[in-house]
């Protein structure tokens, strides 16, 4: 729900700051400009240094009071992303986002992405990971078979399943913000093992909305799709996956894996947008993961992390 804007210098540096001009209201980005180290308000022409957000001049004012100034987000700069911090308490960064150092050489190059919006809550997307059970039954249909949920497990494309080994795990300290999974993947076409499609996924998540995903391959190589999971507002969530490659391999391998990874995304999308959340699920033994990782998940949450409650009557 926050407005922002994000701009680089003209030494090279990315800052975040709030969007709104502390003046009268403006949008700094809508039409303000980057000066040297400052974003230029478009409505009376005040500079905000992106370091510390300080009002340095005002074009029309002799002085500038000590107490102009625009609030700044911590942020960085890591793996082609700009990434922000957030914190309801208003705690400094706990941890720093590991560099994918294949990314940073550019080993591996940028080969496109996706980008959806979900109706759910923020944690509802990272637990897919510890439920192992739903990758048989609603990822185990070919992707050939598509999204709609009506027709995935078609007779018609019953010659192809999907075969999946998981395992969720949170991490120790100093590293308990985050968690790893690992999911070995094979194919097999009318009951044959088809050891082309045999993969294995490594993901780790780090915080509560960054995901790594390291793809390998036997023959189609190593590569990574980062995930993003941003909350707009109270139950909407905007997820972009970027997939880097090795830049030795032709694009249209890259391509299929993230257009396959969005097929099976896109299913977990039909069940979120309708799902309704349980905070006391009935679950049976080999469940045991889910409440791991809502128990491992609660280290994101604070006394005053925003609670979303349903408006009842007609007074708006």
């Amino acid at each position: 729900g926050e407005q922002l804007v994000a701009f680089r210098t003209q030494d090279g540096q990315a800052y975040v700051v709030d969007a709104y001009c502390p003046h009268l209201g403006a949008n700094l980005a809508m039409g303000g400009r980057v000066m040297g180290n400052c974003i230029e308000c478009p409505f009376h022409g005040w500079q905000f240094r992106g370091e510390d957000g300080k009002c340095t001049s005002i074009p029309y004012a002799e002085k500038v009071p000590d107490f102009a100034k625009v609030r700044t987000w911590p942020s960085c700069e890591v793996n082609g992303m700009l990434l922000v911090w957030y914190h309801c308490d208003g705690v400094s960064p706990m941890w720093a986002v590991p560099e994918q150092q294949e990314i940073t050489t550019k080993e591996w190059v940028f080969r496109g992405q996706t980008e959806h919006f979900i109706n759910a809550h923020i944690q509802e997307i990272p637990e897919n990971a510890a439920d192992t059970a739903h990758l048989t039954f609603l990822h185990g249909p070919a992707i050939l078979s598509g999204t709609d949920l009506r027709y995935t497990r078609s007779k018609l494309w019953d010659f192809m399943k999907h075969i999946w080994k998981a395992e969720w795990q949170p991490e120790p300290e100093p590293n308990k913000h985050c968690s790893q999974l690992l999911v070995k993947h094979h194919a097999t076409v009318f009951g044959k093992h088809f050891s082309l499609l045999d993969l294995t996924v490594s993901a780790r998540q780090v915080g509560p909305g960054l995901v790594f995903l390291i793809f390998e391959h036997a023959f189609l190589g190593r590569g990574i799709i980062l995930q993003t999971v941003t909350p707009m507002e109270p139950l909407l969530q905007n997820v972009v996956h970027k997939i880097y490659y090795q830049k030795n391999m032709p694009p249209i391998i890259p391509k299929f894996i993230l257009k396959a990874e969005c097929i099976q995304f896109e299913r977990d999308i039909t069940i979120w947008n309708n799902k309704q959340y349980l905070p006391k699920p009935l679950l049976v033994k080999e469940d045991s993961t889910i409440q791991k990782h809502r128990r491992w998940y609660a280290q994101f949450y604070s006394e005053k992390s925003m609670k979303f409650t349903v408006q009842e009557g007609l007074d708006w």
